[in-house]
């Protein structure tokens, strides 16, 4: 399976190049303002029209993947890779993120800087591929690791909705602070997902001290309501010990 990138990219640095060039040619100069305005959005545009249109091949195949983008060009075959993760990162500002590759690298295997960490685990990964940008759906992407890369992958997006469903707060004024509630509902659904006791114990520890601290309030948050009631279940689930383990 190939995958590609989504042609709407160019559209909007095309536009800021293109706006920025009527600015500077059409009218009667309008002075350094607006000289400012073109120029900078000529340069944005340039920017990310660089970015988009540089270099990038994606393979998943029996074989293992075909990596070519910016920092790495190469054939990684299965037995490199301990682990590959398909992973959901915690929203930002409350607008959800687009999910990504994770993979982790095997002994001697050098993939760039591990700037990552296997959801369940913990251990040191690599953030292989963004999917923001790519045309094919996260479930196609899934369903190719999962055929290839076999007992290596992990859906850790299905393992956190499973271990707990992400809440839909409302946003409104004077609310919780959306990216701290984003996160600590991250921490307790990745240490439910996990299985380890000690992990579930220290995210409902971080979330009790959170709260006892008071979550800061922002102009516009979450509703304080809808966040105390799944802060309340999810300490009560992070509480309970996995079945067959002691939780001695």
């Amino acid at each position: 399976m190939e995958l590609h990138r989504r042609t709407g990219r160019l559209l909007l640095p095309a536009i800021c190049i293109l706006a920025g060039t009527v600015l500077l040619t059409v009218g009667d100069g309008g002075g350094p303002l607006r000289t400012l305005v073109a120029v900078g959005g000529i340069a944005l545009g340039a920017v990310v029209l660089v970015g988009a249109l540089r270099p990038f091949r994606f393979v998943v195949d029996a074989d293992g993947l075909t990596v070519r983008r910016p920092g790495l060009r190469r054939s990684i075959r299965w037995p490199e890779l301990a682990a590959v993760v398909l992973d959901q990162p915690a929203p930002r500002s409350g607008v959800p993120a687009a999910p990504r590759l994770l993979v982790v690298p095997a002994t001697g295997t050098d993939l760039g800087p591990l700037d990552a960490r296997h959801p369940l685990d913990e251990r040191p990964a690599v953030v292989l591929l963004d999917l923001a940008g790519i045309r094919e759906s996260s479930a196609e992407i899934a369903a190719a690791l999962a055929r290839y890369a076999g007992d290596r992958f992990l859906d850790a997006r299905a393992l956190h909705a499973g271990a707990f469903p992400d809440p839909d707060f409302a946003v409104g004024l004077r609310g919780y602070r959306v990216d701290l509630v984003d996160a600590l509902i991250r921490q307790g659904q990745a240490a439910l997902a996990s299985g380890d006791p000690a992990r579930r114990r220290a995210a409902g520890s971080e979330i009790a001290r959170a709260r006892q601290a008071g979550l800061p309030v922002d102009l516009r948050g979450y509703s304080t309501l809808q966040v105390d009631e799944a802060l309340d279940a999810l300490g009560v689930a992070l509480a309970d010990e996995p079945a067959g383990r002691d939780p001695s």
